[in-house]
C-alpha cells in the first residue's frame, strides 16, 4: 500500500554531485526504514544508505564520505546527497522503504532513476 517515486537523475561529469529525492504515500512515514539501493547492468541490486526512523545511518563503504542520506518526516521525503561523484557510481538507483507490521516487514520498492557519471 505505500508508493514510492524517485526524482533527481541525470548525466554528471566525474567529481560532480546530484541530489536524489524519494517522495512516498501511503503508511506512516515516520515509521518506515528508508534505503536507497542501485543496479548496474549486468549487476546485482546493493544497498547504497538507508536510515532508520531513529535517524540512524548506514552507508556502503564505497559511498562513505561522499554520500548522505536524509530524511523529512513532514514532507514524506528521503534524499540522497551524492558528491565527488566517479563513473563506477553510475547506476539505476532505487528508493525502497521497510515497514514493520504485525504480520512482519513489508518492503517497497520505487520505479528508480537514472543516474550516469560520465564525462
Amino acid at each position: 500500500q505505500v508508493q514510492l517515486v524517485e526524482s533527481g537523475g541525470g548525466l554528471v561529469q566525474p567529481g560532480g554531485s546530484l541530489r536524489l529525492s524519494c517522495a512516498a504515500s501511503g503508511g506512516i512515514f515516520s515509521y518506515m526504514i528508508m534505503g536507497w539501493y542501485r543496479q548496474a547492468p549486468g549487476k546485482q541490486r546493493d544497498l547504497v544508505a538507508r536510515i532508520t526512523s531513529a535517524g540512524n545511518t548506514y552507508y556502503a563503504d564505497s559511498v562513505k564520505g561522499r554520500f548522505t542520506i536524509s530524511r523529512d518526516n513532514a514532507k514524506n521525503t528521503v534524499a540522497l546527497q551524492m558528491n565527488s561523484l566517479k563513473p563506477e557510481d553510475t547506476a539505476v538507483y532505487y528508493c525502497n522503504a521497510d515497514r514493520p507490521t504485525g504480520r512482519g516487514n513489508q518492503n517497497y520498492w520505487g520505479q528508480g532513476t537514472q543516474v550516469t557519471v560520465s564525462s
